[in-house]
């Protein structure tokens, strides 16, 4: 292992001397004047298979554009010189700064396709990344029977190795393991093999049942081209892409490339001042729900936190450096609080500690603020004129819903941001079957108050939309902690119920459910909450986080009340993060206003690289982007970048993940924004 990283790292040093390294990517032997132009876009050489998807989808996501190749249309373009390269202004160009195929030569060894790729790759010092192959030595590597091993690799620890850190992969810590969510399903399979002369590991494995280590991802450097190869099988979903998917581009591009990722994580608190429903564990339903036969909800005890509850809030946030966003009904205080004797403790600890949390709208109330409810049925349904059209809630009834908690919140000080709202259960916006269209009051109401940023429920809408003309909704992903539990047997127990087979005592709802499945066994009341449900959650939530996904998750102040169910969830999604990621990616806490901004700027770039709006290219150390008048553009460049203005430059973006990146647009008086990339 020693000798052969001595051998790549003076290839390396042979290939920087001929000017073939990520960062210049000059063509060997031209000079200066003709220094080529390189397009700032991926080609993707699609076969279908899950591991070329799941980097074409980060691709998407990260916001680069890459044109694909369908290996299994046969009206697809020929992949020959002219596809690849050509002249603009008598400057040769290429048209892309990397490659990504299924295997390391999917048309063929030898095949004129084949050869003109790798003779672009060549000229150019375009890189190559194999998506998924097995260990031969055509890809710098021994064959597993060689002190390898090949087989399922569920469950196992996997090390970014310091070589891995020194390129592409320094924002890991350097472990991880590979998913286990099934003893009795595959996940993922791979070939752990031993490197030859000219590559470099950057993921290694011990060899199972054998000594030393193995490679499962790494540069091979060999005839002038370098390739990242990748022996292990994968889909976009899993943690262990998720997790190495970052710097996979970031080596395909050479740490210069449109657009941008960071890791998310925002928790709204709904309900906050109310009372929530309990679940009835002898009948299985939430008495005062719709649904909840006999149930009106009288003789019930509601769950709401206690003062004690708000200083362990505001206590464990400081622990754990982490902002909660707390969606509050004033209206639901007040009530609570005249008829418990004029005084309310809860309210009285929240609003002494309300600087250290974020504030969020969520109506005076928690009315229903689409149709007017019809429940005389189960399940409700609109109700109706007379004419037979639907009794909708008047916009003053809405306005007033809103316009009330935000006085309140600003007569007591509240940190706000007039700008937000979320409704009691995202009411008022469309909700399938009952209400399949918006209600026409609300985008009126909602311009009325000056709200942006609405919050809306992922799980059904999980793109960004206008309500009217002054608003988008923000999605948010619903965690599976209920709104009417307080203890963990009470989770346990209604987690069971829809997760569990008639046969076995549950509502069977998981056996009609095609997305839904059922538990092998139900859950122990005592221990199901801690040892099944919150590790499940944890990586659901985890996932988001690290998918460049910053949509918001949302929970219930019920859920940090008694049992204060929602800490344990919280805390292994923390605490799995930093175990992942080095200090310089930390997570980002955005308050909805942010979320709903950067979602609508990913939206419109998306559409205007759909619409060949954008162009971006590099020559030498020297990027120039044009865009759409006054777009936001999101880059990422190597730290150093420096962003050109009419007279000087500024340091571009901020720091993450051991790059800059942010979005910008031209200077004052520029059409293009001009960035300078470090020296070499």
């Amino acid at each position: 292992m020693a000798r052969s990283a001595r051998r790549t790292r003076t290839a390396a040093a042979l290939l920087a001397a001929g000017g073939l390294t990520a960062l210049c990517l000059a063509v060997p032997a031209a000079s200066a004047a003709t220094e080529p132009r390189i397009d700032l876009k991926v080609l993707v050489v699609d076969n279908g298979d899950s591991s070329v998807q799941a980097i074409a989808a980060q691709l998407k996501n990260t916001g680069i554009p890459y044109t694909t190749v369908n290996l299994n249309d046969p009206g697809r373009p020929v992949v020959d010189a002219a596809f690849l390269a050509d002249t603009v202004n008598g400057t040769p160009r290429a048209k892309y700064q990397g490659v990504v195929l299924p295997n390391e030569a999917p048309f063929g060894a030898g095949s004129a396709e084949q050869t003109a790729l790798e003779a672009y790759e060549r000229t150019y010092g375009v890189p190559q990344v194999d998506a998924y192959t097995w260990a031969h030595p055509e890809v710098g590597l021994d064959y597993t029977s060689e002190g390898g091993w090949a087989g399922s690799l569920d469950g196992r620890q996997a090390t970014v190795t310091a070589a891995g850190r020194a390129a592409t992969f320094g924002y890991l810590d350097g472990a991880f393991a590979f998913e286990d969510n099934s003893p009795t399903v595959q996940e993922s399979y791979g070939y752990v093999a031993r490197p030859r002369t000219g590559f470099t590991s950057y993921v290694d494995i011990p060899v199972p049942g054998g000594s030393g280590t193995g490679s499962l991802l790494g540069e091979y450097a060999h005839d002038g081209r370098r390739e990242l190869v990748v022996t292990f099988a994968y889909n976009q979903y899993q943690e262990q892409f998720r997790v190495l998917a970052r710097g996979v581009v970031e080596w395909l591009t050479g740490g210069v490339h449109l657009g941008q990722a960071r890791n998310y994580f925002a928790v709204h608190v709904d309900d906050v001042f109310a009372p929530d429903s309990r679940w009835d564990t002898a009948r299985n339903c939430t008495p005062g729900d719709f649904d909840c036969a006999g149930g009106d909800g009288e003789g019930t005890t509601p769950i709401r936190m206690t003062a004690d509850d708000a200083a362990y809030a505001a206590q464990w946030q400081k622990d754990h450096g982490f902002t909660l966003d707390m969606v509050y009904n004033a209206g639901s205080g007040e009530e609570w609080k005249s008829e418990h004797g004029g005084t309310d403790a809860l309210a009285d600890r929240l609003l002494a500690d309300k600087a250290q949390y974020r504030w969020i709208n969520h109506t005076y109330t928690h009315q229903y603020l689409g149709c007017i409810q019809d429940t005389t049925t189960v399940p409700w349904s609109c109700a109706k004129n007379a004419d037979g059209s639907t009794q909708w809630m008047s916009r003053s009834a809405i306005s007033g819903e809103i316009g009330n908690n935000h006085s309140w919140g600003v007569q007591h000080g509240l940190p706000l941001d007039r700008s937000e709202l979320v409704t009691g259960e995202h009411s008022g916006l469309k909700s399938l079957p009952q209400q399949p269209q918006d209600n026409p009051n609300l985008a009126g109401a909602l311009a009325d108050n000056g709200i942006k940023w609405t919050g809306s429920d992922n799980s059904r809408e999980p793109e960004q939309r206008a309500v009217g003309s002054s608003t988008l909704t923000v999605p948010r992903y619903p965690m599976n902690v209920y709104y009417n539990v307080g203890t963990e047997a009470e989770m346990a127990d209604e987690y069971n119920w829809i997760y569990t087979a008639r046969a076995d005592g549950g509502s069977g709802v998981c056996e009609n459910n095609a997305s839904s499945t059922c538990l092998d066994a139900p859950l122990d009341a005592a221990t199901g909450y801690e040892t099944y449900i919150v590790p499940q959650e944890a990586r659901t939530d985890l996932g988001h986080a690290i998918s460049n996904d910053p949509r918001p998750h949302y929970a219930h102040q019920s859920n940090l009340a008694e049992d204060r169910i929602l800490y344990p969830v919280l805390e292994k999604v923390l605490t799995d993060y930093r175990a992942l990621f080095a200090d310089n990616t930390p997570l980002e806490n955005l308050r909805q206003s942010a979320i709903g901004t950067e979602l609508k700027r990913r939206a419109d770039w998306q559409a205007a690289i759909a619409n060949n709006k954008v162009t971006a290219y590099r020559v030498g150390s020297t990027v120039t982007i044009t865009a759409p008048s006054g777009m936001q553009i999101p880059f990422t460049a190597p730290e150093g970048t420096k962003k050109q203005l009419l007279i000087g430059t500024a340091t571009f973006g901020t720091a993450y993940a051991g790059k800059r990146s942010g979005w910008d647009k031209p200077a004052a008086l520029q059409s293009a924004l001009t960035l300078r990339l470090p020296s070499a």
